[in-house]
Parts: C-alpha cells; structure tokens; sequence
C-alpha cells in the first residue's frame, strides 16, 4: 500500500527554450521485411487498395499520425539490395534470397513504387543505400535515378519507366548498422569511414542539396561504441550532416518499474554520441556541427521466439510482429519525450518501424488494419509536439529500479506552439501503484487555459489491442485545472498523459 502520494513540481517558462522542434523526429520506418511492405502497405488484391494497389486504410491511418519522413528500404536488408532489380517493367524483375532476413524478395515493390506511396502518404523518403556488398556505383547512380531532371544514362531511364520527374530524394543514409557482425558486408570503422567518405563526396557532387547521414553504432551495447562514432566521423566529417542511432528496449525479465526507466538509458546515449561529436569537431577545427537522426527506435522483443520457429525462404512471412501492450505504449511516449528534449541535436527520428513489423500499425491480409498500443504516444506527440520545445525543470518523487538509481516518476516534454497559440504539456506517471500529483508553474504565460487532459491508462500493464477489440485507447477525462498561472493535475498510476493549453500572445 502507498503510505503517501507521490508529488511532482515543474517549472515552465517561455524562455527556457531547447530549440524548435525538427518535424522529422516524427518520422517512421519501412523495411522490405516481413509483411512491411506486403501485406501491410501493399496488397493490390485486398477490397481496400487503390489502383497502384496500396491498401487505403492502411494510408489513412500513416496520414493521420501526420509522418513526415520514412526510411526505406533497410534497414538490414539494404545491405545486399540491388535497387536496379525494383524499377523497370514488374514481370521482368527478379526474385532475389533476401539474405538478411532469410526470405525472398519479390522486387514488386521498389524505388518508384515506394515513391508513390510516399507520396499518397504526405510523406518525404529518407533513401538508404547498399554500403555492404557495393557502394560508390550503385549509391551514385540510384541518386541520378531518384533526383537528376534528365538527359543521362539513369535519368533517363528513370523517364522511360514512367516517372518523367525526378524524385527529388533529400536524405541519404550511408549504409545501415555497419559495425554489426551480422550485416552483409560489414565493416570495420575505417574501412566503413573511408568508403562512406567517398560515397557521400560522389554524391554531393551529383547532387549538391541532399543531406547525407553517416552510420553510428547499432545500439549503445556495441563494443565498439563509441570508438566506432569517433573514427567514422573523422572520415565522414566533411560531408556527413548527420549521424545515425539505433536502439530497441524490451521487458525481458519482466520489471515493469525497471523497463519504463530504460528512456534514461537513451538519453545517456543521444548524450554520449553528441559528445563524441563535439569532440572530432574541436579536433578537426572545424565550425559544422553534426547532427543526430535516431533512425531506428522502440520497444522489440516479444516476437524474438516466434521469429525463431519461421521457415527460410518465405515471401513476406509474419516477421517481428510484436504484439504491443499497454506499459509498451508508455515507454515509447518516454522515448520520444526524450527526443523533444534533446530537440537542439536531434534532428530526426524513425520508429521502427510503420505497418505490421514491429510496428503502430497491424494488418491482416485481406483483412482489417487496427492501432496497437503504441499508435497512440505516437499520434498525439506528432500532431501537438510541433513548435519550440522548452526545457521542463522537474523535481520528482523518485525511485530506484534493478538498473537505474533516481528515476523521476513525473517523465514529461512541454511543447510551445506559437503558431496555434497552444502550450501543450506531455507527461508520464511511472508508479506502478499511486496517483501523481503533479503542479506546472506556468508564471511566463499570462493568459491561458485548459483545452483538453488526454490520459492513456489501464488497470493491466500488459493489456494489447486485437482485430476484435481495442482494449487500450486513450480518454479526454483528465482532470488538469488552472488556476494562478498553476496547473494541476492527478495522474493516474501507470498512465501518459497530455494536457493542451490555448495561450495568449
């Protein structure tokens, strides 16, 4: 029984300002992996796909969660991709073993198709290129493809597989996850540095305007981290704009408590890399300062066994279907509270990933498409986190779990949204067993008031959504108040919580 109620206390002022908040650390992930891609967002002969045969409820759903960018097409598999066998006519392309993931690779969805669905999505590509078993070639090449107006080899080309414009491609990844023993073509981090380097100069003379974003570490577990961050970046320092992190999270042994603290473990690691950054730009003298897109995040593992029992050499197989549950859902809304708050580095961000494969979004073929657990941190925080992100100065009750020491029950990120007049205040209540009472100072903020108090809670942590019922889904029953410039609010144990405020200018 809890003997006294948990309080929390925060300081919010209009000057307290992170940075803007970059749209795209909303952005998400499509992988030709299990049923990603087929089955998930293509399914030409469900009742539901449109005339390109992209599944319209499926669009719908991507639509409203507002995603700004989306990586493709790996991710693993972007390894040993040729891209040249995904254009041209559909019947002349090639099934290719997927080495990746073991399955094989059916080719009918490639570049232009994707670009497509982007496109009826409202979404911009972050392109990815194959720095494992190729690289300066086919990286320069699929770039004249994508982005080069006409009158060349692969523009040209482009132009006679019925896309007269060019795709105009911003962001390029440099190759995924090289530092891991299980990549096709791994490497070293100088042999990656030095092939990345000459990579991105052929690029950018191919294309001045494109970003281009350099490979980090796979997770902050590597042996490697962040040694391998310090030497790619000397290499790639001169034309990367960014460098990527990964990281996945997973209730393994069954801690609750411990398992909704792991968002400080990310936010160690987005502070680790900064600082490695930091430090090769002071070495190299230099005035650039590099960036950070964490392109793959969220919580995986509760397919990790049934993954194992997959026969090789399926076509989209049922691969990495985690089925999400409701303490998921509350970690992810840590994650991205962390990424707003580290809004003045990281520039964008890519849940991994979108439909079906470890993802907010589950399809049955030629059936139904349902929100999982996580869908719902993940569309509130997209579409009312956008404007300046302001530095929130907690001071929480706190515990200590298995792996961290002073974890604040109140995790939270204030957003400032001058353009809608809205100050919109995200917040998580980490107890497992008691109400918090939680105050926001609001002193910098003369007029306001209380629009809406969502709250995503539920007795059972472990709750999921199906086809049949949507048994996690969030209520505008908060009970927020202002009064004085303070807010109050209980939240309740175990819940995440988003309180919308109308301001005066």
């Amino acid at each position: 029984m809890v003997k006294k109620q948990p309080k929390a206390s925060v300081i919010v002022d209009k000057d307290f300002v992170i940075s803007k908040v970059d749209e795209r650390i909303y952005g998400s992930f499509i992988e030709q992996l299990g049923r990603a891609v087929y089955g998930g967002i293509y399914e030409p002969d469900h009742e539901q796909a449109d005339e390109h045969g992209f599944r319209q409820d499926v669009l719908q759903l991507v639509r409203d969660l507002q995603v700004p960018i989306v990586r493709y097409p790996g991710g693993n598999m972007v390894s040993a991709y040729n891209w040249e066998d995904g254009v041209g006519p559909r019947e002349e392309r090639p099934r290719r073993l997927e080495l990746a993931w073991s399955t094989i690779e059916t080719n009918e969805v490639g570049t232009n198709e994707f670009a497509d669905w982007a496109a009826k999505a409202g979404t911009d590509i972050m392109m990815a290129v194959n720095l494992g078993t190729r690289g300066i070639d086919a990286a320069r090449n699929l770039l004249e493809y994508c982005n080069h107006p006409g009158g060349t080899y692969y523009s040209e080309l482009r132009k006679s597989h019925g896309y007269e414009q060019p795709h105009h491609i911003k962001t390029w990844c440099l190759g995924n996850e090289m530092d891991g023993p299980w990549q096709i073509g791994g490497k070293t981090a100088d042999e990656y540095g030095r092939l990345a380097y000459e990579t991105a100069k052929a690029m950018k003379t191919v294309d001045p305007s494109i970003e281009l974003v350099s490979c980090g570490s796979s997770n902050s577990a590597m042996p490697t981290f962040p040694e391998w961050e310090a030497t790619t970046l000397s290499h790639t320092y001169e034309f990367a704009d960014y460098i990527s992190l990964h990281q996945y999270y997973g209730n393994h042994e069954n801690d609750t408590a411990n398992f909704l603290a792991k968002s400080l473990d990310m936010d160690q690691f987005i502070r680790t890399v900064i600082s490695t950054c930091d430090y090769i730009k002071a070495k190299k003298r230099s005035k650039k300062t590099i960036n950070l897109s964490f392109d793959e995040w969220n919580v995986w593992f509760h397919s990790t066994e049934a993954d194992k029992q997959l026969e090789s050499w399926q076509v989209a197989p049922p691969q990495l279907e985690d089925v999400y549950n409701f303490e998921d859902a509350l970690l992810v809304a840590n994650m991205m509270h962390t990424l707003i708050n580290h809004a003045d580095r990281v520039k964008m961000a890519c849940m991994a990933q979108l439909v079906n494969v470890i993802a907010p979004i589950m399809t049955e073929n030629q059936g139904r498409a349902w929100k999982q657990t996580i869908y719902y941190p993940y569309y509130y925080l997209s579409v009312y986190g956008r404007g300046k992100a302001l530095q929130p100065i907690i001071h929480s009750d706190k515990y200590d779990s298995r792996e961290f020491t002073d974890v604040a029950y109140l995790d939270s990120a204030v957003v400032l949204n001058e353009e809608h007049n809205e100050l919109v205040l995200f917040m998580t209540n980490r107890h497992l067993e008691a109400s918090l009472a939680v105050s926001y100072d609001l002193r910098s903020f003369e007029q306001a008031e209380v629009v809406e108090h969502i709250v995503l809670e539920h007795d059972d942590p472990k709750a999921v959504n199906t086809k049949e019922k949507e048994e996690v889904a969030p209520h505008s029953r908060g009970n927020a108040v202002l009064e004085d410039k303070q807010l109050q609010a209980e939240l309740p144990r175990m819940s995440w919580n988003m309180v919308r405020l109308r301001i005066k200018k």
